[in-house]
């Protein structure tokens, strides 16, 4: 079967504009129309590819006004100059405010010219000529063609994104315009094997990436994809039930001759660069971002599924490459892109509070580009704000993570208790163990769906944790606050039987189980022992010693795997404990691993076995959690 016949158009409902867009109606009404002019162009870079673009144009000129632009590859409908948005800014206090608002295809997508979109297209260090473009160029010829051809501007630019957007700001603030005074990379990805939408150190997010792929990154048709079409193209399953269908698929290998047939190529070069070769690393944003001299506000969520890596990274790789630097760091409650699409008082079943995303669209955004785009306010955003779930408080600092912040080990002990004293035992025996079949994996969530979604990062994880093949380890109930802040590194002395592992921990706030009811749950479930999914991540067990070149284990071998489950801002409350869940599998979120060293990406349905993992806990080979603790 031909598998466009699997591609259905939907319209709008893609990764960006869903976390931008999506709640206008619950937001106040402003009438864009009345207010802006709205004029299409196409704009012209430095080797002749003309760039779709819309300018929409205060119709009050009695003062100059500084643009807003929003670069994105997710098409930027209603086009057609008498066709107008319902909203023009990240909120409505933009549109109010009155700013040139642009937007605009990227090279390659809708009516922009360019000819095949290249995903994550890689920043050029060196030009030499007028062929050399990338985003960067790009960003920054838009920006040269908008100051001479737009009349009425105040000669500066802020740019904003969230997720791809998001990337595309960074890429706009390497080589930045004289012009561009203020950036947003907001969920920014940095690293698209390391830890961002598409691999997690080097683990394949199989479920993300064929949906993310098959909607955004197809081969172009002449005649399906015309300059009139202003939908995408997403995948349709066949079936709600995501872990059937990943689990029919069998082997990665397989969705490309079963669905996709050559139509993506990016999906087939990821089958070609399984291990983090020059075709990852020169898409490695950090390492370009150098002689930054605008202000930053990079934008996170913690519970972001997508493009969690991506924010922290950016943010330590200005703080470390720019002596003289103005970044701020804001991370919130939110899922991926919340803070623009939600009012964050909630997040599946766990309340905060307080509106949080309404706090930072009113309180900081808005200040922090009317401050910088027109001399207007005070922006006081501190150097991080970070929001300490637990506790639903905002806190400023310094620095992230803070200067009071003491390392501290959760060590694994016997009977599945977790203690931060080390353990005693002295024998090599010393280990629990689970049997890891790949025809069985875990998975990801509790929820029947065909597609990631939003919630399962903060999930209760009881689900998880009565299956055979996930380790579970508690602390008593605490007797008084624990306060985490910045990175959670997971420790662990491991072997197994097969060559090859993957490795999924968990850290989890359980509640007591006398957890009252009167406390606000948005959907009303009864949170009595509710294992809520602080922070989570994979780690494949070949890239331990080096992510370039894959090593196999040697079997019943003790190896040490360390890998990092991302920073973390939390209140443990007194009465609450701790957990840390060990598995194996995380299904179809992460692909399965065959537990034999081989070529995941060209394994066959022979190459998958199951495996016994032992997990070590003793005095001289422990498994641990690394947390840094407020004191």
């Amino acid at each position: 079967m031909n598998s466009r016949s699997y591609l259905t158009r939907f319209r709008y409902t893609f990764l960006g504009l869903v976390a931008l867009f999506s709640v206008l109606g619950a937001q106040e009404v402003f009438d864009v129309r009345a207010n802006y002019t709205k004029t299409e162009y196409m704009v012209p870079t430095r080797d002749g590819i003309k760039l779709f673009t819309q300018v929409y144009a205060p119709k009050d000129q009695s003062q100059k006004y500084p643009f807003l632009l929003f670069r994105t590859p997710y098409s930027i409908p209603p086009y057609g100059p008498d066709n107008y948005r319902a909203r023009l800014g990240p909120s409505v206090e933009f549109d109010k405010e009155g700013f040139i608002f642009v937007f605009q295809d990227v090279r390659g997508q809708y009516r922009s010219e360019g000819g095949e979109f290249i995903v994550m297209k890689p920043h050029k260090a060196i030009k030499r000529g007028p062929q050399d473009t990338d985003e960067s160029s790009d960003t920054y010829d838009t920006i040269e063609w908008l100051l001479a051809h737009t009349p009425n501007n105040n000669g500066r630019v802020g740019q904003w994104g969230v997720s791809y957007p998001g990337w595309q700001t960074t890429m706009g603030m390497i080589d930045a315009h004289p012009a561009l005074k203020a950036s947003s990379p907001q969920a920014s990805p940095a690293d698209m094997w390391i830890g961002d939408d598409f691999h997690h150190n080097g683990a394949f997010r199989f479920m993300y990436t064929f949906n993310w792929l098959a909607g955004v990154a197809r081969v172009r048709d002449p005649v399906r994809d015309t300059i009139n079409v202003t939908t995408r193209r997403t995948f349709n399953y066949g079936t709600p039930d995501g872990y059937k269908f990943f689990m029919d698929i069998g082997p990665v290998a397989n969705a490309n001759t079963r669905y996709f047939k050559n139509d993506l190529p990016t999906w087939n070069e990821y089958m070609q660069h399984g291990d983090y070769d020059e075709y990852w690393k020169k898409q490695h944003v950090p390492q370009y971002l150098k002689n930054i001299r605008h202000h930053i506000l990079n934008v996170a969520g913690w519970f972001d599924a997508e493009d969690f890596y991506g924010p922290l990274a950016i943010y330590r790789a200005i703080e470390d490459q720019n002596p003289v630097n103005q970044s701020t760091l804001v991370v919130g409650p939110w899922r991926h892109g919340g803070w623009n699409g939600m009012n964050g008082d909630s997040l599946g079943n766990i309340s905060f509070g307080s509106k949080t995303s309404l706090y930072f669209q009113k309180e900081i955004q808005f200040p922090y580009f009317t401050y910088y785009l027109k001399d207007k306010g005070q922006s006081n955003v501190p150097e991080a704000l970070v929001f300490e779930t637990g506790s639903n408080e905002w806190k400023s600092y310094d620095r992230w993570p803070p200067r009071n912040v003491t390392a501290k080990n959760l060590y694994f002990r016997a009977d599945g208790k977790l203690s931060f004293n080390p353990p005693d035992e002295k024998s090599d025996g010393a280990f629990d163990s689970f049997v890891s079949d790949p025809d069985k994996p875990v998975p990801f969530s509790a929820e029947t769906r065909n597609t990631q979604g939003f919630l399962w990062m903060i999930e209760d994880q009881r689900f998880a944790a009565s299956r055979p093949d996930v380790l579970v380890y508690e602390t008593d109930e605490l007797t008084e606050e624990v306060t985490i802040a910045g990175p959670i590194i997971a420790s662990l002395q491991v072997a197994t039987t097969g060559t090859d592992a993957d490795w999924i921990v968990k850290l989890i706030d359980v509640y007591p189980g006398n957890a009252t009811d009167n406390v606000p749950n948005p959907r009303g479930v009864r949170m009595g022992h509710f294992q809520m999914l602080l922070a989570g991540e994979v780690f494949r067990s070949k890239y331990r010693n080096s992510f370039k070149k894959p090593e196999p284990l040697v079997p019943n071998k003790v190896a040490k795997i360390e890998f990092d489950l991302r920073d973390r801002y939390h209140r443990f409350l007194k009465g609450h404990r701790i957990m840390v869940q060990v598995q194996s599998t995380w299904f179809p979120v992460i692909d399965r691993n065959p537990q034999k060293f081989v070529d995941i990406y060209h394994a066959r349905e022979s190459d998958f076995q199951k495996a016994t993992h032992s997990v070590y806990r003793s005095a001289t080979s422990s498994s641990h959690i690394k947390l840094g603790v407020m004191k």
